[in-house]
């Protein structure tokens, strides 16, 4: 056999039959979780069901603004999720979110395709779509981390920001420690996860790639293309989304504005 296993609705129906395993610990530990297991798996069928409808004609007709058009709708779906996970947020989050989503997204994304792996054309829907999404996947989180953390952050260590204003710093100064740690807060997944890959896990695109039929080490070099790939945008869309969160909260005269914080 040279080629993946079919898999059919009795198939798929057996695989979800195992989710009664959750739904049993939830209710024998009382944890409620019943509703949202159920919830979330339906969200998961249709979700995944709807792409694979929309990716058959993208991939086949392979227009460039039938591409773009869908990723810059993952784009934009990703923005938006990543600040809706923060429990603090500021006027113009959202585009905060949404800016550095796209920036670190596309532009890593872009450089795979086009200069890394060289396929023409750069936007070619087997390569873009599928590395855009596993991109856009980890780096929401990055982003989610840093906007919370920072925001937080400033926040709560409001006295110390405000008494090294007083002292004469200038808004970055009196920020710098709280954006870096932001950032490192929001790189901490990746970074765990290279640490482990391939010894305590194998990850879902090579996985998907062997028994899809591809060769091991072909499988292993792609994930590790995708691995930094998901490193680089990480950082930049962290970094991006850290900084417009400190400015944000500052005033033109460098002042905190603790105010513009909202939530928490």
């Amino acid at each position: 056999m040279t080629g993946p296993v079919d898999i059919g609705p009795l198939e798929l129906a057996a695989a979800a039959f195992l989710l009664l395993l959750n739904g049993l610990v939830s209710v024998a530990l009382g944890l409620g979780l019943e509703r949202r297991l159920a919830v979330a798996a339906l969200r998961s069928v249709v979700q995944l069901t709807l792409l694979g409808a929309v990716l058959v004609p993208v991939f086949s007709i392979a227009h460039p603004a039938l591409v773009l058009g869908l990723a810059a709708v993952m784009i934009a779906l990703a923005g938006v999720e990543a600040v809706r996970r923060t429990t603090r947020s500021f006027r113009g989050a959202r585009w905060a979110g949404l800016g550095a989503m796209a920036v670190s997204a596309s532009v890593t994304t872009a450089l795979a395709t086009a200069v890394i792996l060289d396929v023409s054309p750069w936007w070619t829907p087997r390569y873009f779509i599928p590395m855009l999404g596993m991109i856009l996947g980890n780096s929401l989180t990055g982003v989610s981390l840093g906007l919370e953390t920072s925001l937080r952050l400033l926040d709560t260590r409001r006295a110390e920001v405000e008494r090294l204003l007083a002292f004469g710093a200038s808004w970055w100064e009196a920020s710098r420690d709280i954006a870096a740690e932001a950032v490192r807060t929001g790189m901490i997944p990746i970074l765990n996860t290279m640490s482990v890959v391939g010894l305590v896990t194998i990850p879902g695109m090579m996985t998907g790639q062997i028994l899809g039929g591809t060769a091991p080490g072909l499988a292993a070099r792609y994930q590790m293309l995708i691995l930094f790939l998901i490193a680089a945008a990480v950082a930049l869309g962290t970094t991006l989304a850290t900084l417009v969160a400190v400015r944000a909260v500052f005033d033109g005269e460098d002042r905190l504005r603790a105010e513009r914080i909202l939530g928490g």
